[in-house]
């Protein structure tokens, strides 16, 4: 996915307090002193690698920066130090991923300022500084620059929205859709095209490793492409990945190239772990040679490769930068001694890695826990047991968080959850029930269940090639003057395009109406919806995979009820007034656990951290194993789950996991620990059973009975 303006939407940042002593700097000194502070004073107050990278020279620079190790306030501090050595603030570029980041970096280097210099004299200097994101910075400088390869300066930016609609109109005036095969909708088009550019790797390549399923519509993409850039020339656009493009192309011109580069002395980037190849070539033609160039990040936190991230930038930056100095942050100010003895352990099975090995001054500090669970229920009572019981300590919910590999990870906790009346956040995505494949599924039972149901038949009927909004609405009337009988609609004549589809979809409807007793297999119902449901669903959205796994968690969730009604009104959120959700009632409690993916979570921490689903296949994830280095970054995922704990770790293992198919069983397979967690590993965590097994019965009467083992034994052979 391409990073945007202000980049991918994070969840709002829990209050973690000082990160490092040069953050208490920042926070005590700002507008408060009369008397400016010499900035040895100020220095003074970092640690002796934060101060040695603040102070570098203008050679290249790669600060590796541990989590938790105070990056933000050395960044800070560096770009306050070169403005206090004389370098002109109006050339310094500061680059980050999020406007806001970039926001609250320049917010430091003016407290700082304001230490060394007279107030109105610092803010000045700091409000200078060319402060934004890869993509903001481009925008301001094509349109300065951007004449010199005959980009006119009123040229527009298109949002990924923006260019999904255009992608959709050239996809229909090129006839794509009907080819009579099934050709990639308007998001997976844009997904493809963004990950070639920013990649610079060829359409092929990227069909082969990244979209395999689409490799049949290679010759139909590159017409599409070609007419997508031809018709952003035609009417001034440029997306976002053209914002890089041309600002590289800029660079690389012999004309236009050195007047852009004089514009700037010093250029900083933060998580330089997060760039993709094309924000690398952007660098390196800022700072030939380096000179001036101070990149900022941790390669054991570059978990982004969907992103077309690349975790060689960080780990070729010195050889790509001759000269470079190179400056381990390991001072971590987050996590206890414990936790950091176990996942440097975790990120030092790494086959390639800048060596750094973070420690704490808080030396005590309980062990993190390995949870060995009987099952994914057995997992959920223990976490929620565990978040009830710290509560009671005095943590409260929202200093507590889970966190796990894939959104639908938590489909059975947030049940146990609300069961508990356990008010929660999730970060990653909606919450599961809120999402649209799983508000599509639902609006199959939900007919089932009440015919007069008119919002989930519309919700239902518009999935269906050919129908929109005027003809679902006929099809509903049609169906409620039939007081919700069904066969109403076999006498309805569907547009062509669903002909085949509603013969299907009219008996799918019928049998889930006749399976209408007291005892019913909701899961084995919620399965023949999945099998209609699914070709619908791989034309209509992105990511197909992933929102299938979470159809199958929701199927497995049905496996506990036998009433399809009692199923809608525990599960399901309340549904849409209209074909557009109204905002619900404000939640008005003051507290709230967090629930995140962990790639949502990184950057952030809580006081205790429960990292579910352990399982070989979950951590690393199924999908990845298959290649090295997205094994690897599997391995890096886990380590940002870990460092995100101050005071306790949890890590839950579920050691049993249910085969659900169209009946319900006990069919089981059992898991593997995480591969990560090897016996290096584990001699440094305590290990617990979530439910401790009883070695005896309770109850069981001491007597002497009148029959014996011989007896039966007996009775037995008798047979023969």
């Amino acid at each position: 996915m391409v990073i945007g303006d202000d980049g991918p939407a994070e969840p709002p940042r829990v209050e973690i307090g000082m990160r490092s002593p040069g953050a208490a700097v920042v926070e005590i000194g700002a507008g408060m002193s009369k008397t400016p502070t010499p900035i040895e004073t100020v220095l003074a107050e970092l640690n002796g690698p934060q101060r040695e990278a603040t102070c570098h020279d203008m050679s290249p620079l790669l600060i590796v920066a541990g989590a938790g190790t105070g990056k933000t306030t050395t960044l800070a501090h560096r770009v306050a130090w070169l403005i206090h050595q004389g370098t002109d603030p109006s050339r310094i570029l500061l680059l980050t991923f999020t406007r806001r980041a970039a926001a609250e970096m320049l917010r430091r280097v003016d407290a700082i300022l304001q230490q060394t210099q007279a107030g109105q004299a610092a803010r000045s200097a700091s409000q200078r500084v060319w402060g934004g994101t890869f993509h903001s910075v481009a925008a301001r400088l094509l349109r300065r620059f951007g004449k010199m390869i005959d980009l006119q300066p009123e040229f527009s930016i298109l949002d990924r929205g923006d260019a999904e609609d255009l992608m959709a109109t050239l996809r229909t005036e090129l006839g794509l859709g009907d080819s009579g095969r099934r050709f990639p909708r308007k998001g997976p088009c844009v997904a493809i095209y963004s990950r070639m550019v920013n990649t610079q790797t060829s359409l092929q390549d990227i069909l082969e490793t990244a979209f395999p399923w689409c490799a049949e519509d290679a010759e139909g993409l590159a017409g599409l492409f070609a007419a997508y850039v031809d018709r952003k020339q035609d009417q001034y656009c440029l997306d976002f990945d053209d914002l890089l493009v041309f600002w590289d192309a800029l660079l690389a011109d012999a004309q236009a190239g050195p007047s852009v580069r004089r514009q700037f002395d010093c250029v900083l980037v933060d998580e330089y772990q997060d760039t993709n190849r094309l924000q690398a070539d952007l660098l390196d033609g800022l700072s030939p040679g380096g000179h001036g160039l101070t990149a900022v990040g941790d390669d054991a936190q570059s978990i982004y490769s969907f992103r077309a991230a690349t975790v060689r930038n960080i780990l070729d930056f010195p050889e790509q930068h001759p000269g470079t100095s190179v400056i381990p942050l390991e001072q971590n100010y987050r996590s206890t001694q414990p936790i950091l003895e176990v996942t440097n352990r975790v990120i030092g099975q790494a086959r390639q890695r800048h060596d750094k090995t973070l420690w704490s001054e808080r030396v005590e500090g309980e062990q993190p826990v390995l949870v060995d669970c009987t099952d994914e229920d057995e997992q959920s009572d223990f976490v929620v047991e565990e978040i009830l019981a710290r509560r009671e300590q005095g943590i409260a919910l929202r200093d507590q968080a889970v966190l796990f590999r894939a959104s639908h990870h938590s489909v059975a906790l947030e049940v146990e959850l609300a069961q508990r009346n356990i008010p929660f956040h999730k970060y990653g995505g909606l919450r599961f029930l809120e999402t649209a494949h799983v508000k599509d599924l639902m609006s199959f039972l939900r007919l089932a269940d009440n015919p007069r149901d008119g919002v989930a038949a519309t919700r239902m009927l518009m999935l269906l090639p050919g129908i929109g909004p005027t003809r679902a609405g006929r099809l509903v009337a049609t169906l409620l003057e039939a007081a919700g009988k069904l066969t109403a609609w076999d006498d309805v004549k569907p547009p062509a395009a669903a002909l085949e589809t509603w013969g299907r979809l009219l008996e799918l409807l019928k049998r889930l109406a006749r399976d209408d007793g007291a005892e019913q297999n909701v899961s084995a119902q919620l399965h023949l919806v999945r099998q209609f449901y699914t070709p619908l669903l791989k034309d209509r959205y992105d990511h197909a995979a992933s929102r299938l796994r979470d159809l199958e968690q929701l199927e497995q969730l049905a496996t506990r009820y036998t009433n399809r009604t009692r199923f809608l009104a525990e599960i399901t959120l309340d549904p849409p007034s209209s074909t557009q959700d109204l905002a619900g009632e404000p939640v008005l409690d003051d507290d709230f656990l967090i629930l995140s993916t962990i790639h949502s979570a990184k950057g952030l921490e809580w006081d205790s951290v429960f990292v579910i689903h352990a399982a070989d296949g979950n951590i690393p994830s199924d999908m990845a194993t298959g290649d090295a280095e997205e094994i690897e970054e599997e391995r890096r995922l886990l380590y940002v789950a870990m460092t995100r704990a101050k005071n306790r770790l949890f890590i839950c293992h579920p050691h049993r996991y249910y085969f659900h198919g169209r009946y319900r069983g006990d069919a089981h397979g059992l898991s593997q620990r995480s591969r990560f967690l090897n016996e290096d590993v584990l001699a440094w965590c305590e290990r617990r059973n979530a439910r401790a097994c009883a070695d005896d019965e309770p109850g069981a009467e001491q007597i002497t009975a009148d029959v014996t083992v011989a007896d039966i034994r007996r009775r037995i052979k008798d047979l023969w």
